[in-house]
């Protein structure tokens, strides 16, 4: 887009397949042309074991993830000012201390 010209009108549709589902387990792969998400379901199943159940995998540009991400830190930080700090707490592991 051009200095001056008018950004050009956004009309947002669903293909027929769109869905919506909630994930409390985000995995990521990032390789030299794109970031991989993958969206899945976690449930602690013992006290020494979880289960997840991976059900949408989304393929993003390295622009799209950077967008994504200044996305996520601008509504994170209103988020926090409205309700409270989120604090995340390391979890112990073979691989050392992960945020899950």
């Amino acid at each position: 887009m051009t200095p001056g010209q008018p950004a050009p009108k956004l009309q947002l549709t669903q293909t027929a397949d769109y869905r919506e589902g909630y994930a409390n387990s985000v995995q990521m792969r990032v390789s030299l042309w794109d970031f991989f998400l993958l969206f899945g379901l976690a449930n602690q199943t013992a006290p020494d074991a979880v289960t997840i159940q991976n059900f949408q995998g989304v393929f993003l540009s390295p622009q799209q993830a950077k967008a994504l991400s200044n996305l996520l830190l601008q509504n994170l930080g209103q988020y926090e000012a409205a309700f409270g700090e989120i604090r995340l707490e390391a979890q112990g592991g073979a691989q050392g201390s992960v945020i899950q």
